[in-house]
């Protein structure tokens, strides 16, 4: 079965899944446990993790795939990486997918890295050197983090395909266009489950604001029709309501519909939550068990 078909036509997106505490190992394992019994195709591990954060996961189910989204290829020199991988797959079945991407200029040392500012070319070569390590990594066992025109080209023409994040249904259109028809393209868009739309809005805008200080993302969104003035005050109206589903389940489900009627083979679905405090929920069990119910998560 290609890989891409592993993945179902719904995966869970979660930066709760990413376990760095060992004592939450067993909490995480149960949760990825739960998730593949209600029916998501894929769990992605978000943030940036290390393909050690995937053996909870991967332990705990024995059919879902694992997927990072993503590791920063400035974090671990590419034999290292490849010979994990292969080893996480000959234990578990070959369900791990490898997700990469070059991250934020913002966020990186560029003292440490020089090739920052060359990301295209930095990750050429990284790729190149997954190729010819000791244990390759196969093209149909990576993806990798893409938004614009030469990112999106790469993946198709060296990996499974795109992992587009932060995007909308006329980005997940184009990025069809530059892939073409065998190509993965598995979009990211997050989930604000509340019928009151101002207050999803408002948890919406508080996730949000992070991204806004990063030049990768602006760009995307004034490719895709937005202007400056959609990036003040936490983001406008138009932007949120356009990267984020908000909402009841049904509006999810319609949102849904929309990514994959403009060309996506499968969805990565953050879900954002909030306690009664305020404090975000990161792992909103209820939310995921009300999508499960919602979304079709099998041909």
């Amino acid at each position: 079965m290609a890989f891409n078909k592993r993945l179902g036509r719904v995966g869970i997106w979660s930066l709760g899944l990413n376990a760095t505490d060992p004592a939450r190992s067993g909490e995480i394992g149960e949760a990825a446990a739960e998730l593949e019994e209600l029916g998501f195709g894929t769990l992605w591990i978000g943030g940036s993790p290390s393909v050690d954060q995937a053996v909870p996961l991967l332990a705990n189910t024995s059919r879902a795939t694992v997927g990072t989204s993503i590791i920063r290829i400035w974090d671990q020199p590419a034999a290292e990486l490849a010979a994990r991988h292969a080893e996480l797959n000959a234990t578990y079945g070959g369900r791990f997918l490898l997700g990469l991407g070059v991250s934020h200029s913002e966020t990186i040392d560029k003292g440490d890295h020089p090739l920052v500012a060359r990301p295209y070319s930095a990750f050429k070569e990284y790729l190149t050197a997954l190729d010819t390590a000791d244990t390759p990594v196969p093209r149909e066992q990576r993806a990798i983090a893409a938004l614009g025109p030469k990112m999106l080209e790469l993946a198709r023409d060296r990996t499974l395909g795109a992992l587009p994040y932060l995007t909308t249904p006329e980005h997940t259109a184009a990025a069809r266009e530059t892939l073409g028809p065998d190509a993965l393209l598995a979009p990211e868009f997050k989930v604000v489950l509340d019928p009151d739309i101002e207050r999803a809005r408002a948890t919406a805008r508080g996730y949000l604001a992070f991204y806004l200080t990063l030049a990768n993302y602006r760009k995307s969104w004034l490719r895709s029709g937005f202007t400056e003035a959609d990036f003040a005050d936490g983001g406008s109206n138009r932007l949120l309501d356009a990267v984020f589903a908000l909402g009841d389940a049904t509006a999810v489900r319609r949102r849904a519909d929309e990514y994959r009627a403009a060309g996506a083979d499968h969805l990565a679905i953050p879900v954002v939550a909030a306690d009664d405090q305020g404090n975000p929920v990161d792992l909103p069990l209820p939310q995921w068990r009300a999508l499960a119910e919602a979304l079709p998560l099998a041909d």
